[in-house]
C-alpha cells in the first residue's frame, strides 16, 4: 500500500533524503520516497517503497538508511521496504533523551503502526540489532521473522575485558568506552569528524576502502552538518547504562520466532550466533566471507541472498 501524504506524514527533501544523497542504484528514486512520519512524539524519517508484506530495515552507528541502498531495490520486488532513521539519526528528530533499548523499540513499533503495519519482518545491523532484539522480546507477536547482525547486545553476554590480551579485540571495540563518556567526546571529535569516523570505517571494514569513499563522506557530512547529530550518535552509547538492565530483564523471555544471525567473517564472526542462541530457540546463521563489519555495503550480494532465502516463507505468506 503506498504511503499517502497527510495524517502525520509528509514528504522529506534536502540532504539525507532520497533527493540529495550520492550515487543511488539505478531505478532507486522511481521506487522509493523519503517520508517524515509522526510516531511516539517524534518525527522520524523513513525511505519507503516496494510491494508486498512490510520489511523494516534498521542500520547502526554511524550510518543511516543509506547503508541498505544496494539491497533495497531487489528487496522491493517482494516487500514493502521501510528503511528507517531512528531518533537522533539523519532527518529524524534528535531529542536529548530516549536512546535506551526500551524507547528505541517503542519508536520503531510506533513508526510501523503509523504506516499501517501491525505485523512485519525486520533486519537490524549493529545498534539496529540492539533495537531489533528488544522489539522481538517485547512484542514477538508483531514480528514475523528477524535478521540480526554484527553486534553484541549490552547486558546479554559478559562484557569483553577492558584490557584484553587480544589486541584485535581492543582495537575493534575501544570506541564503546570513548562514545560512552560524558561531555568530553563531542569536544574531541567536533572539527575532526573525518579523522574519528574515517578511522572507524577504515578499521572495522574488511579493508580500508571496503565502504566506498563517497558513502563514508556522506555519513560524516550528515554528522558534521548538525551538532545535535554528533551528540545523539554518542547518546546511543551513553544510554547503555539504561539498556543493560532492560536487556537482562528480557533474557527471561526466550525468543521463539525465526532469527537469522549474520556477520562478517573479518568482524564479529561466530559471536553473533553464539550470543543469540543463548536467548533464542530458532536461530539460523550466515557468516559472510571477506566481509568486515558492514556487509550490506561490503558484500551486498551475499547478504541479499541470505536475506532472500531467510525471508522467503514470509514473502510467500504475504502477511501484512
Amino acid at each position: 500500500m503506498p504511503v499517502v501524504e497527510g495524517s502525520g506524514r509528509t514528504r522529506a527533501v534536502g540532504f539525507g533524503s532520497v533527493h540529495d544523497v550520492p550515487r543511488l542504484p539505478a531505478g532507486f528514486t522511481a521506487l522509493f520516497e523519503s517520508w517524515l512520519v509522526d510516531a511516539n512524539g517524534l518525527r522520524l524519517h523513513a525511505v519507503i517503497g516496494g510491494n508486498g508484506p512490510p520489511l523494516l530495515l534498521l542500520a547502526g552507528w554511524p550510518q543511516n538508511w543509506f547503508a541498505w541502498r544496494y539491497l533495497m531495490v531487489p528487496l522491493a520486488e517482494q516487500f514493502t521496504v521501510v528503511a528507517a532513521d531512528p531518533r537522533g539519526v539523519g532527518l529524524s528528530d534528535k531529542p536529548t533523551t530516549g536512546y535506551d533499548s526500551d524507547t528505541l523499540a517503542s519508536d520503531m513499533f510506533a513508526l510501523m503502526s503509523a504506516l499501517g503495519h501491525q505485523r512485519f519482518a525486520m533486519v537490524g545491523h549493529d545498534i539496529g540489532m540492539w533495537t531489533g532484539y528488544a522489539m522481538a522480546a517485547d512484542q514477538p507477536d508483531r514480528i514475523a521473522r528477524i535478521a540480526l547482525g554484527e553486534a553484541i547486545i549490552p547486558g546479554l553476554s559478559p562484557s569483553p575485558p577492558l584490557l584484553s590480551d587480544d589486541r584485535w579485540l581492543s582495537d575493534f571495540l575501544w570506541h564503546f568506552n570513548f562514545n560512552r563518556a560524558l561531555d568530553v567526546n563531542e569536544r574531541l571529535v567536533e572539527g575532526r569528524e573525518e579523522i574519528y569516523f574515517g578511522h572507524q570505517f577504515a578499521t572495522k571494514a574488511g579493508t580500508p576502502e571496503a565502504v566506498p569513499a563517497y558513502a563514508r563522506a556522506f555519513y560524516i557530512e550528515e554528522l558534521k552538518r548538525d551538532p545535535e547529530a554528533l551528540r545523539a550518535s554518542f547518546d546511543y552509547y551513553r544510554a547503555i547504562d539504561q539498556s543493560i538492565p532492560q536487556n537482562r530483564a528480557r533474557m527471561a523471555r526466550k525468543l521463539t520466532l525465526p532469527i537469522l544471525s549474520f556477520a562478517g567473517a573479518l568482524a564479529c564472526g561466530d559471536s553473533v550466533e553464539k550470543e543469540l542462541r543463548t536467548v533464542a530457540a530458532d536461530v539460523q546463521s550466515v557468516i559472510i566471507a571477506g566481509s568486515g563489519h558492514y556487509p550490506a555495503e561490503e558484500k551486498p550480494e551475499q547478504l541479499l541472498a541470505a536475506l532472500q532465502q531467510f525471508l522467503a516463507p514470509y514473502a510467500a505468506s504475504r502477511l501484512a
